[in-house]
């Protein structure tokens, strides 16, 4: 499959959500798109206003091809539109300036065009009795609307004009300048219908999906050029413009678009628009496909700027988290399910991470009980550089069973134990986001988040190796740990040890443990086990409430550039808290001291502890068990 048909095929197996007013950007229906209204009308079968106020919704409206795509040129949408094209007083009571006739010669206003396309669909077979009443009331007030919302308080007029901006009493101020404070001005609004019909149960306009269906059969009707859709592989309307929108509602950048006729800011490799020198795509497709993608995006997606991912299954069943820690793919339950006592807001005792690991398992196996062996799950990117163009920057398909396989993989590789603030401990993987913010910082922009993501994606979802840029700079944020909380070292710490760890079981060089390995003797680890042992021997002197960070803490970041002239430091800074041990806690002085004569007699050689190499991130990994285990024999 390609992107377009795994999106339609999408489509089609979530019909039945088309409409559905519970998600947040419901799936739209062919031939309609979603936009933002500020303004709803109530009138009779008789055309006779009964109410109009101030109301923001999302609304399904329909729309053509053009309309859909209008950037300056006047295309009206059929019911649902701004108030420039619905009332005829408009630029009399703002005082904006009227437009020039369009460059394809029409001399029709906005209001006159929406007039006609809204007849035009009332007058045809699959018109109906609210678009006449609504035609019925433009026709008995002569289009001035705006004059009926003023008159209604939706507006006032101040010196024969609508003020752009309210500068009277803030009690007085109409509701539409909040409404549409995001937008150019208060009346660049939307307007939809109520029409009150007796014997028809539903008022609103944009809620019935029969009048939908009535306005995407009235446009397949309309003359088109047909040829060979390449998806579907039938004779069909083929498309000529494709939908934007696909981000959000003010989202003006296209997946697929044409070469301009004119202005010529963008020139692809074909000389025509109409798809003839490459292959057709039919209306009914790339409607549904790009549907689809705004629903997915909107539903479940993750956005950052301008790009946004997605992962779904092509028949709609849910599907984990790809991008999710191991923490927030899983709940308590499925801790206590797995034979740990353990919640998200304590300690885990399991240090290897066995018990999670089958708690991950157990997890991913419900949703293969859901999903089968072989239903298509797609893992899709866009970005955009311009406003107006975008671009699919990730796109893969599996069956489920490779999904879930590659997700398991992922997690099991980064387990660590993860510190993330006094009610958020678990051992687990992070996610991209913890990812980011560890290597470059909390407050990084959307774009640099954006780039994170798409470079770990590949990671989890094709098990590529994790970019060697990206886990020195988590190590080297990890051993700098001046001017960081405890709790967001401790975080930065799991983080690092993470992808070193998983960065070592895909180059096959070692498997680490999340539990000390006493008989590993690389110098790295070594070294990481002496600076853990002066960090807890120091802070065995402290009192209970004392919360000042050791020496050896302190000297992190240079220990892991001169490690053998660091030590040294150590060693000698540590005097005086041995003295303090030896008074009161003589035991716990001797077991100290024996883990330090048992790792230095581990060094190969004299050579290899003088060295004056600095340490990779396996000293990070053996800190931290070293640590663990010197806390638990206490």
């Amino acid at each position: 499959m390609n992107w377009i048909e795994s999106l339609y095929r999408t489509f089609e197996s979530n019909s039945r959500h088309v409409g559905n007013q519970s998600d947040a950007v419901p799936l739209v229906p062919v031939a309609h798109t979603a936009q933002n209204s500020h303004i709803v009308i109530s009138i009779d079968q008789n055309g006779d206003l009964l109410d109009a106020k101030a109301s923001a919704l999302l609304t399904i409206i329909p729309c053509t091809e053009s309309s859909a795509g209008r950037t300056s040129s006047p295309v009206p949408h059929p019911l649902v539109d701004k108030l420039k094209y619905i009332a005829s007083d408009y630029y009399d009571l703002t005082g904006t300036k009227k437009p020039k006739p369009s460059k394809n010669g029409s001399k029709k206003t906005h209001y006159e065009l929406y007039f006609d396309a809204i007849n035009s669909w009332a007058n045809s077979a699959q018109g109906d009795a609210r678009l006449s009443a609504i035609i019925k009331y433009l026709e008995n007030i002569k289009g001035r609307v705006l004059t009926d919302l003023c008159a209604h308080g939706i507006y006032q007029i101040v010196d024969g004009k609508i003020p752009k901006t309210w500068k009277g009493d803030k009690d007085t101020k109409p509701e539409i300048y909040e409404i549409t404070k995001n937008s150019p001005a208060p009346w660049d609004a939307f307007v939809r219908w109520e029409v009150n019909i007796p014997g028809v149960l539903e008022n609103r306009t944009y809620r019935d999906q029969n009048l939908w269906k009535k306005w995407e059969d009235h446009y397949l009707e309309t003359p088109s050029r047909t040829g060979l859709c390449y998806v579907t592989g039938e004779e069909s309307r083929l498309a000529s413009s494709h939908p934007k929108k696909i981000r959000n509602v003010a989202d003006g950048a296209k997946l697929i678009s044409a070469n301009d006729s004119s202005g010529f800011t963008f020139r692809g490799r074909f000389t025509d628009k109409e798809g003839t020198q490459t292959f057709g795509v039919s209306f009914d497709v790339t409607q549904k496909a790009h549907n689809a993608l705004r629903w997915l995006i909107a539903r479940q997606g993750k956005r950052f700027g301008d790009q946004a991912i997605v992962a779904w299954a092509i028949t709609g069943t849910k599907i984990p988290d790809a991008l999710a820690s191991t923490i927030d793919l899983m709940d308590d339950e499925d801790f206590l399910n797995a034979g740990l006592k353990q919640s998200k807001t304590s300690d885990f005792e399991a240090e290897t991470g066995q018990g999670v690991a089958l708690a991950l398992k157990q997890k991913l196996s419900g949703y293969h009980s859901e999903l089968g062996d072989t239903t298509d799950i797609v893992i899709l990117a866009v970005d955009s550089a311009t406003p107006g163009r975008m671009a699919i920057s990730y796109y893969r398909e599996l069956t489920s069973s490779d999904f879930l396989e590659r997700i398991e993989t992922w997690h099991s590789g980064t387990a660590w134990k993860q510190y993330f603030g006094k009610d958020k401990q678990f051992i687990g993987a992070p996610s991209p986001l913890d990812i980011a913010q560890s290597a470059f910082g909390s407050r990084l922009d959307e774009k640099l988040k954006a780039a994170t993501y798409r470079r770990l994606l590949p990671c989890i979802i094709e098990n590529r190796p994790i970019p060697v840029d990206l886990v020195a700079c988590c190590v080297r944020r990890a051993t700098a740990r001046q001017g960081m909380e405890h709790w967001e070292w401790e975080k930065a710490l799991g983080i690092a040890c993470a992808l070193y760890r998983k960065q070592q079981i895909q180059s096959n060089e070692h498997h680490h443990t999340m539990s000390l390995e006493r008989n590993r003797t690389t110098r790295s680890y070594l070294y990481g086990r002496l600076l853990a042992v002066a960090d807890v021997l120091e802070q065995a002197t402290y009192s209970k409430d004392e919360k000042r960070t050791t020496h050896a803490a302190r000297s992190m970041q240079i220990f892991a550039d001169q490690p053998f002239k660091t030590w040294a430091n150590i060693e000698k800074a540590l005097v005086p808290y041995k003295r303090t041990l030896a008074a009161n806690k003589p035991d716990l002085l001797r077991y100290f001291d024996n883990e330090i004569r048992e790792i230095m007699e581990s060094f190969s050689s004299a050579e290899e502890f003088r060295k004056a190499d600095n340490l990779n991130g396996e000293f990070l990994l053996a800190y931290h068990c070293q640590r663990t285990a010197l806390w638990k024999g206490n």
